[in-house]
């Protein structure tokens, strides 16, 4: 959670990462029993797929032009759980997965994890548990 940028705006339930952050400690063990869930059945909720999308003007003297579509790009407000279990993944599987050159859009690879999980039903992972 700690990764998470605070101050951000809230998702479509309204939650922010300082929710996550603040909220009580029994949150983090459901969120683990969560995703682990997740990782186990390959299913991701339909819920982390849901955004909506903020145009924010590119110009800083916006007042001075007129403005058209053009300058204006978009920003998509994730789900806030959905972020944090991209992180989670990254964290455990980040040095497993790589990028292509042509992938413009995603080159931090957050949101493409959510896209793999929605098209490929299972996720096949072998854990090597270490007794010490």
């Amino acid at each position: 959670m700690a990764k998470l940028k605070l101050g951000k705006a809230p998702d479509l339930d309204r939650l922010t990462t300082e929710h996550m952050i603040y909220s009580h400690p029994i949150l983090s063990c459901v969120l683990y029993k969560l995703f682990n869930v997740i990782l186990l059945s390959g299913i991701v909720p339909k819920a982390f797929s849901y955004s909506y999308t903020v145009p924010l003007c590119k110009l800083n003297v916006s007042r001075t032009k007129s403005v058209t579509t053009d300058d204006f790009r978009g920003i998509a407000i994730s789900p806030i759980i959905s972020k944090l279990f991209e992180h989670c993944f990254l964290v455990i599987f980040g040095e497993f997965l790589h990028t292509h050159d042509n992938q413009y859009g995603l080159r931090n690879r957050l949101d493409a994890i959510v896209q793999y999980f929605r098209h490929e039903p299972v996720l096949t992972v072998s854990f090597k548990v270490v007794v010490l």
